[in-house]
């Protein structure tokens, strides 16, 4: 089996979340055909100085929404999911802490269609991971995770919206 076969097969097969540096995202662009998009976006613009708001890449299959979040403790944060769009969340400004569950090991909510969201409140992670600004968490609709875990009392962020 070939090595990008063996990753992508590891990748999906386990349902993991992935963290890695912003400088490996291009090694991942087997795993969606839209990853490409995000890749060529990232070398032609500054993230940091971009407004906050949607910034449409490839129509609604791809699009960054930058955010100027409150941080908050592992008790304020809340679990969420998709299913319609996988997450890539890039911290700006400061680290930035993700809680971590399978959905498959959520209580059943209510999904919000229109916004491709469950919100599931008062569910912990079953692990926690800290990414820095030169790093990306991508969450995929089997990853719940709890975003803006965050010392600082604002943060900037990017999460890339990527159509499955």
């Amino acid at each position: 089996m070939a090595v990008e076969s063996w990753i992508e097969y590891k990748l999906v097969k386990l349902y993991n979340m992935i963290i890695d540096t912003l400088e490996n995202l291009e090694k991942y662009v087997s795993l969606n055909p839209f990853f490409k998009e995000v890749v060529e976006f990232l070398k032609q613009n500054d993230l940091k100085s971009l407004n906050a708001g949607k910034h449409f890449i490839k129509d609604k299959d791809v699009f960054v929404n930058i955010q100027d979040a409150k941080g908050k403790t592992v008790e304020e944060a809340v679990m969420e999911y998709h299913r319609m769009y996988i997450d890539i969340q890039v911290p700006l400004t400061a680290n930035e802490t993700f809680g971590y569950i399978p959905t498959c090991e959520l209580p059943a909510v209510e999904f919000n269609e229109e916004k491709d969201i469950a919100k599931v409140p008062g569910v912990k992670g079953q692990s926690y991971v800290t990414c820095t600004p030169s790093m990306f968490a991508m969450f995929f609709p089997q990853d719940g995770h709890a975003p803006c875990i965050c010392e600082t009392a604002e943060l900037k962020k990017a999460i890339f919206k990527v159509k499955v």
